[in-house]
């Protein structure tokens, strides 16, 4: 891939396009799977993922109602759905079985969405590693928060007004800046007819219960669990980190100097070598 490109399609039981791809030569290397935050794709995920792939075979995707996937008017894009849809994935590709479990490695609420699908749902992971997840409560920036309280008026902007409040919104999870090339990709989804409405649909149904259904159950987590937290994380503070390494037994915490929320822009070659250190059998 030249340029960052899923080029197969999984259909979902409840019939959303999802976009999907894997990188990697070596068909019997170790899986790891790569789970993006909101309101990103698995873009971020690029050089991350390409750095994995010389030792593993590395799954991206992006969720329903995100990037390249399927986006449509009464879509359920709620944590609850999209741990459904990471279970059906997973099964898709062959590693819901006991001897094909793969590493899984979630950023912000697809950490959520991973470990709503290990506890509720079964799936089995080899290892977990969570990057700044939405884990514990209370989440959201005060600015998610507005936007979700009054999602029905955002949704009015005029096209060049939304575009400005999607950059500025995407900007922040970054502490030193964003490259405008990358920040035109992040935002660029958004901004079509059918991306406006869901940035919106994404941020209102993404409730808190998503969290408080699972987050007294971190204690019956038994599989070895990396936690890594950008020390100038401005959406979830680094406290957050500290609480969640506490509530899963054995966890281990890295926090990177100098990053922010979107850890993968912020600190690629620092969190690949965090990763690859941890996914190291």
């Amino acid at each position: 891939m030249t340029d960052w490109m899923l080029d197969r399609t999984f259909r979902a039981a409840d019939g959303d396009e999802v976009r999907w791809a894997v990188l990697g030569e070596d068909a019997a290397a170790p899986p790891v799977v790569l789970l993006h935050g909101t309101p990103f794709s698995s873009y971020v995920w690029r050089g991350v993922a390409r750095a994995l792939a010389a030792r593993h075979r590395v799954f991206v995707w992006d969720m329903p109602g995100y990037g390249a996937s399927g986006m449509r008017d009464g879509q359920d894009v709620s944590l609850g759905a999209q741990a459904r849809v990471f279970v059906e994935l997973l099964e898709h590709w062959g590693l819901a079985g006991e001897r094909s479990q793969p590493a899984v490695v979630a950023h912000d609420f697809g950490g959520c969405v991973a470990l709503r699908a290990h506890l509720l749902h079964g799936a089995r992971y080899a290892r977990l590693a969570l990057v700044d997840p939405v884990a514990l409560a209370p989440w959201g920036s005060p600015a998610y928060r507005l936007l979700g309280g009054h999602s029905e008026v955002f949704g009015q902007l005029p096209a060049a007004l939304h575009r400005a409040l999607v950059r500025e919104y995407v900007s922040s999870a970054s502490h030193p800046g964003l490259p405008p090339n990358v920040l035109d990709r992040l935002v660029e989804p958004w901004c079509t007819d059918e991306g406006q409405p869901a940035f919106y649909r994404q941020i209102r149904q993404n409730d808190q219960r998503f969290t408080d259904e699972i987050q007294g159950r971190y204690g019956e987590i038994e599989l070895p669990t990396l936690v890594c937290w950008g020390a100038q994380d401005g959406w979830i503070p680094v406290a957050k980190g500290h609480e969640l390494a506490s509530r899963i037994p054995g966890a281990r915490l890295r926090i990177i100097e100098g990053a922010g929320h979107l850890v993968q822009e912020d600190a690629p070659a620092e969190l690949a070598v965090a990763l690859a250190e941890f996914l190291r059998p």
